[in-house]
């Protein structure tokens, strides 16, 4: 599958310290890079937005070094800080179309989660950078899930719009492949990575199993 040469990832790793169990966050994202993990999104759900900058930040000069992108979920504030090189939001976040006439994130990543077919109509969707399929399947990370996707919500989405797709929820080994051939650009996991007792070898593998 050739790559949208404005969305060239095909890893994404969605980390944040509580679905680290315990481990380091920067060692984790560190080891989960050096597997082959591309872009890294931090979702920071259950601390309070100084430790989530704290961890932004940090986590920033570990994506700078390795020349990687850091996308920030849903706080605006905290993308800036720490001069995140986008964002990710959902429907009850700040939408695209206010995102893209904030200067700052003009030229930035944004990403917009589907949850809804007639979303992919909207203006939002025409100024997102690419958009997250959320969830594909079910899963304990996620607990507002509107619509699971499954592999015919991706082949659905993919035959309506041209936008990058990353595919998100309960991805790991056995469905990474089959959910990048339903049309998926991009596979996004959470535990399959942050949990594993190896997360260099998890996030090589699953990068091998895509690009098969």
């Amino acid at each position: 599958m050739s790559l949208h040469p404005s969305f060239p990832y095909r890893l994404y790793l969605v980390i944040s310290e509580k679905d680290c169990l315990g481990k380091d966050l920067i060692r984790v994202a560190e080891q989960a890079i050096l597997g082959g993990v591309d872009i890294i999104q931090l979702r920071e759900k259950d601390c309070s937005d100084h430790l989530f900058l704290q961890n932004a930040q940090r986590l920033k000069e570990l994506t700078d070094k390795h020349n990687i992108p850091l996308i920030i979920n849903d706080n605006t504030e905290v993308a800036k800080k720490a001069d995140a090189e986008g964002i990710h939001v959902g429907n009850n976040d700040t939408p695209p179309l206010i995102l893209k006439q904030d200067p700052f994130f003009r030229n930035k990543i944004v990403g917009y989660s589907i949850e809804y077919l007639h979303q992919l109509e909207s203006e939002n969707t025409l100024l997102s950078d690419y958009l997250g399929i959320s969830p594909v399947f079910r899963t304990p990370t996620k607990n507002d899930t509107v619509t699971e996707w499954g592999i015919q919500g991706i082949e659905k989405i993919r035959s309506l719009t041209d936008k990058p797709l990353v595919a998100i929820g309960n991805i790991n080994l056995g469905n990474a492949k089959q959910i990048i051939k339903a049309g998926a650009d991009c596979i996004a996991v959470v535990s399959a990575i942050c949990a594993a007792p190896d997360p260099q070898k998890a996030a090589w593998q699953l990068k091998n199993k895509i690009l098969q």
